[in-house]
């Protein structure tokens, strides 16, 4: 499967990943400076040089884009979007900065609040993991403009004997006691991995984990992505007080608190 089979907003999210895996990479592995930003979070060359060049290949799809890296439009613009990009340049800077390869590309599509399309992609390993609930889900290895593209079956899974709920290597997940709790109770005793960035949500999809609770501020742009491939392979994300599912380009671009699944049966 190619590229060229997709439509043309698709191809232009993948090509963006691909483009910007490359300006990731440059700096990667080089020397390079970091730079704390008034939010107390780092943010380096790479994050800035990807933002641009997935900028640039999105700008010819008109569909106005929310990021991490950008001056993000006031809500009272923002409200009469039908359709937004929510892209983040370098997921996981803080495992940038550590150089322990555990980042991502985020690129999202959404309409009317709910996250149609999503990408993840691991610029060390060049794969990527793109589709949505109408489209599918696909996963690709990456070395050039043109990745040969695979479709892959929900029907698979890489999924353990244990339930394997997933914790954030560079941040606290806070109070989630009680929810564990009630996990372990109904699926038994729980197996714990720490893994940085949008890419747990590559693990959920696989089932090679099958839940990840974030009781701790993250933005729509960490999250977006990883809910719509989710969402395509039958888990969830949802509000944890709620229960309902995440929305995008709110008013304030903080997600609640959520519980990620994708558990057996």
């Amino acid at each position: 499967m190619t590229i060229n089979q997709f439509d043309s907003e698709i191809q232009a999210a993948i090509r963006a990943a691909i483009a910007a895996t490359d300006e990731i990479l440059d700096v990667y592995v080089n020397d390079f400076d970091t730079i704390i930003k008034s939010d107390g979070s780092p943010v380096t060359e790479a994050d800035y040089r990807s933002s641009q060049i997935i900028e640039e290949f999105l700008a010819p799809t008109k569909i106005p884009i929310i990021g991490e890296e950008m001056k993000n439009r006031d809500f009272k613009e923002r409200k009469d979007w039908h359709k937004c990009w929510v892209i983040d340049p370098v997921d996981g800077t803080r495992e940038f900065v550590n150089r322990n390869d555990e980042f991502a590309i985020n690129i999202a599509l959404v309409v009317d609040e709910k996250p149609v399309f999503g990408l993840i992609a691991s610029p060390v390993e060049h794969y990527m993991m793109f589709g949505g609930k109408e489209m599918g889900l696909f996963q690709a290895f990456y070395t050039n403009a043109s990745p040969d593209i695979e479709e892959i079956d929900k029907g698979e899974s890489e999924s353990s004997d244990s339930i394997v709920v997933l914790t954030s290597r560079s941040h606290d997940s806070g109070m989630i006691t009680d929810y564990l709790d009630n996990l372990e109770s109904e699926y038994g005793e729980l197996t714990y991995l720490r893994k940085g960035s949008a890419l747990k949500f590559i693990d959920l999809v696989k089932q090679k984990a099958h839940s990840y609770p974030r009781f701790a501020p993250t933005m729509e742009w960490d999250i977006a992505a990883g809910q719509a491939l989710l969402e395509a392979a039958g888990g969830t994300v949802l509000n944890a007080e709620t229960g309902l599912p995440l929305t995008y380009n709110k008013p304030n671009l903080y997600n609640p608190f959520f519980v990620a699944e994708n558990l057996p049966g």
